[in-house]
């Protein structure tokens, strides 16, 4: 007599092994993806591996969702660069620089030629000496610049936040937006659709009705999955008319004018620019809008890279970086400022997550006598990448490097500052995800006068701050030292 109940039993079990071992072979193959075919630090490719051998079926979808890099072909358009004569000005800029012929008349060019050449050899940023600046570091300030700077539009607005948020704040800018769309202004907006993920283009109906155009980057193409998650447009961008420009680390949201407990007063850094480096900035949005499906690309006008007039003599690079580039831009430029101070280093940044070579650039700093100075939050917006921060930074202390916590509500400012005289202030913080897996921009600034600005809100800062010292660290109980643990372990895929 046949045993049913032993045949359907071995057949459940045939099952079982099959699957188990189909997901063996699909274990081997991410393995051998990401180990041979992905370009990826060893820290990274070790934590990928025990994510996919460990949780071999989640490990996928998580792979998939936060894992998978963008091939390192282009997914900007490069023609409206052609366009606007980016190469040539590049060549001629690099030539006039190995002649000794460029920008005599201010100290600082001259004498950082070297990393002026490096950002325009790896990423095309052009250099303009003609700037005026204005420096934010609070919220509100901000905003109600920015708000007036829109009702006094005349011709076009590129707007362009990684979270906009429809809230307070988030409702005044749009509503002063569809008033210059009454007017018969062009508006264009663009924002990140999993930083702005309580968004939907639902929100934008009164803006589309009045012409309005409004576009998500990497949108989801299922509602809650998106494949493009561990990539996203970090970028904060506002280009007026092409006369003025905004970039720096505010988004769009009520806590960013500190009206949510949760964080209290949020301090950043975020710059308004008078002069050429706006063309740097609208270049950065056209190629940023024209890499999605929108069927209305920005097409090079010459109203949208005016002659602005400008008595400002700020320096200023516009660099940006992202994971389909070949080189880290913006770090190689925070290296490069490293290595080259003589005196001092301020550092603000939320996240100090930086890979060794940036660590030990620090250490080499300090060792060196260069007084090195680094601020971060005292509260987390992201628990384990908080405590992989305040790990790393406590491994500087041996290395002379002073750590200072933020204790007024939240840091968000992404600043660096060398000897009075060379800053960047922008969206990269300091860590693997900004370096490596997000579109990132920096302002590149070459001005005595702006730097020493920016080291005084940092002293300013000092007021409301706290000393982290080798004995308070050591201090830490167990479970603080457990979770630096367990997110050191995981800070390869943060």
């Amino acid at each position: 007599m046949i045993d049913i109940f032993s045949i359907s039993y071995s057949h459940t079990n045939l099952i079982i092994n099959v699957l188990l071992i189909s997901a063996f072979i699909l274990n081997l193959i991410f393995a051998f993806i990401i180990i041979f075919m992905e370009r990826r630090s060893a820290g990274s490719i070790w934590a990928w591996v025990l994510v996919l051998v460990f949780i071999p079926v989640l490990g996928f979808i998580i792979y998939l969702l936060f894992g998978r890099q963008i091939q390192r072909t282009h997914i900007f358009s490069i023609d409206e660069k052609d366009k606007i004569g980016i190469e040539m000005i590049v060549k001629e800029q690099l030539e006039a620089l190995k002649n000794d012929e460029f920008s005599k008349g201010n100290h600082q060019i001259v004498k950082f030629k070297d990393m002026v050449q490096m950002l325009l050899y790896n990423n095309a940023a052009f250099l303009t000496t003609d700037n005026n600046l204005k420096i934010f570091t609070d919220g509100k300030e901000k905003f109600d610049a920015l708000i007036k700077d829109i009702y006094d539009a005349q011709d076009y607005i590129h707007i362009q936040y990684y979270i906009f948020r429809n809230d307070g704040l988030g409702n005044r800018i749009l509503r002063a937006l569809e008033q210059k769309l009454e007017e018969g202004l062009e508006v264009k907006m663009l924002y990140d659709d999993m930083g702005s993920r309580t968004l939907s283009l639902k929100d934008f109906k009164s803006f589309h009705k009045k012409g309005g155009q409004v576009e998500a980057f990497f949108p989801s193409k299922l509602p809650l999955i998106n494949l493009r998650m561990n990539n996203r447009n970090h970028r904060k961008i506002v280009i007026i008319d092409g006369h003025i420009g905004y970039v720096g680390g505010f988004n769009v949201g009520d806590e960013y004018l500190g009206l949510k407990k949760k964080f209290g007063y949020w301090r950043d850094t975020h710059l308004r620019i008078v002069g050429d480096a706006v063309n740097a900035l609208q270049l950065r949005f056209m190629l940023d809008w024209n890499s999605q499906s929108t069927r209305d690309n920005l097409k090079y006008a010459e109203r949208y890279f005016p002659d602005v007039e400008s008595d400002g003599t700020v320096g200023i690079q516009i660099a940006s970086s992202g994971p389909d580039e070949t080189w880290e831009q913006i770090k190689y430029g925070y290296l490069k400022m490293i290595a080259s101070a003589k005196h001092s280093i301020y550092i603000q940044s939320p996240y100090f997550i930086p890979d060794q070579a940036f660590l030990d650039a620090v250490k080499i700093a300090a060792l060196g006598g260069v007084n090195v100075n680094i601020m971060i939050p005292n509260k987390p917006d992201h628990p384990f990448v908080y405590w992989v921060t305040y790990k790393n930074v406590a491994s500087l202390l041996e290395a002379g490097v002073n750590i200072f916590h933020y204790n007024n509500g939240f840091l968000h400012s992404k600043m660096l500052i060398i000897d009075d005289e060379v800053a960047s202030v922008g969206t990269a913080n300091m860590d693997h995800r900004s370096f490596t897996l997000n579109f990132e921009v920096n302002a590149f600034i070459y001005d005595t006068l702006i730097a020493r600005e920016l080291r005084e809100a940092f002293e300013k800062d000092l007021t409301v701050s706290y000393r982290l010292t080798t004995e308070l660290y050591e201090k830490r109980s167990l479970w603080i030292k457990f979770k630096e643990g367990i997110s050191q372990l995981l800070s390869p895929i943060l």
